[in-house]
């Protein structure tokens, strides 16, 4: 696995939550994640296809979840709803979409729809010998992950 392909999702997240959300995401090291969701998260999956095959994940604890959302609406935010969802939702989505602009693939790169799973003891799973390698940032909004899987193909 090419860790490079990770740096621009590193960078997107930087970029749009200093921009949009003044929020700045602080890195805390690389590693090989399990995919299991540990105590209850709210996690919004981005598919990615073309030369690049893949998901991009941003998986928030609940109670960081409602800050961004918070943030993102502009109004206080005091529990998972469809409108918390949907911020979630887009903001892995600005985030895929940042990444994707920086791979200049001929022809680009496409994004699926975000989806968005909340909950406790869930697992991400993707095909046999993927990779899925989890950046863990801390924020003034709260603490997060981001987690990234794909195939050249």
């Amino acid at each position: 696995m090419d860790v490079s392909y990770i740096n621009p999702f590193i960078e997107a997240v930087d970029t749009v939550f200093t921009t949009m959300l003044d929020v700045k995401p602080q890195r805390n090291g690389l590693k090989v994640s399990d995919g299991q969701a540990k105590g209850p998260l709210v996690t919004s999956l981005v598919g990615l296809s073309g030369q690049v095959s893949g998901v991009v994940a941003l998986r928030f604890p609940p109670q960081t979840a409602l800050q961004l959302a918070s943030r993102m609406l502009g109004t206080p935010m005091t529990a998972v709803n469809d409108e918390v969802t949907d911020a979630v939702a887009e903001l892995a989505n600005m985030v895929a979409g940042s990444a994707k602009a920086k791979f200049n693939h001929d022809p680009p790169l496409e994004l699926g729809l975000p989806t968005v799973v909340d909950g406790t003891g869930y697992r991400l799973r993707y095909p046999t010998k993927s990779v899925w390698l989890e950046v863990p940032f801390t924020s003034n909004a709260g603490n997060f992950t981001m987690e990234v899987t794909y195939n050249p193909n």
